[in-house]
């Protein structure tokens, strides 16, 4: 399958989703709901995601779409466009720039293509599961085989506890050379670019997740969900720079009460 259209279109949307975004960065005025899960939405995350379903469906109208703000719309179709107009809304509200626009395109259920977009930094790094590049340059992930080697990331130190196992992972924190919480999209970022070594979310959704998968991939990553299946049927996301290391993070986060 060619995906050079596909490609090029993604390109489009980043950009015209991160021109609207940019200026409501770190804006006094910018007003925050709380919708029902008691997550923040601001006039950012609505506009452009509406900006980028029209643009959709005026570039492919067959398609489909699965956003976080205006849900699914032909799930089904053969093609479908995976929406997080900003992933990472409590960064981006309290002037945090670890954050960013996450778009997939789906192909019979499997991730093919996906970006991270960081307008302010403008950072727009793409995957397609073979390859990874940051502003056109090709990034690869680190090598990093141990855990007392590496850099662990995660969003929210206080969700593994609440949706996983909170004593595993704090033994596996306690390994680690150096944990720190830059998170949401931006961590996977680090990681495929070899800044940082693993990135972990215990909970996520969909749309926070397709787009990492070709991302994490094309760097050479690995890219599973809590137990080591494939993370477009699960909710929770284990990232790793290296395969060994990734097989150290899985024991451990799996290891059997009564250890």
């Amino acid at each position: 399958m060619d995906l050079a259209p596909y490609r090029a279109f993604l390109l489009e949307l980043a950009q015209q989703s991160g021109d609207f975004i940019r200026p409501l960065f770190g804006s006094a005025g910018l007003a925050v709901e709380t919708k029902s899960d008691q997550s923040p939405v601001t006039q950012a995350d609505r506009g452009a995601e509406e900006l980028m379903r029209a643009a959709i469906a005026r570039k492919f109208p067959t398609h489909g779409i699965v956003g976080e703000e205006f849900g699914p719309e032909r799930a089904d179709a053969e093609f479908v466009w995976v929406l997080d107009p900003i992933d990472g809304t409590k960064s981006f509200i309290t002037g945090v720039p670890l954050w960013g626009t996450l778009i997939a395109l789906l192909h019979r259920g499997e991730a093919v293509l996906g970006c991270i977009h960081q307008p302010v930094l403008r950072q727009l790094m793409v995957g397609d599961g073979q390859t990874t590049v940051l502003n056109g340059q090709p990034m690869r992930s680190r090598p990093v085989g141990r855990l007392e080697d590496a850099t662990l990331l995660t969003s929210d130190p206080l969700n593994p506890a609440k949706y996983q196992d909170g004593a595993v992972y704090a033994a596996l924190a306690q390994r680690a050379k150096l944990v720190r919480t830059w998170g949401d999209c931006y961590g996977y970022l680090l990681v495929a670019g070899g800044w940082a070594d693993v990135m972990l979310d215990p909970i996520m959704n969909p749309w926070d997740i397709a787009a990492l998968v070709p991302i994490i991939r094309g760097a050479g990553g690995v890219i599973t969900d809590w137990q080591g299946k494939d993370p477009l049927r699960g909710n929770s996301i284990v990232a790793a720079g290296s395969s060994a290391l990734h097989r150290e993070v899985l024991a451990a986060l799996n290891a059997k009460a009564g250890r």
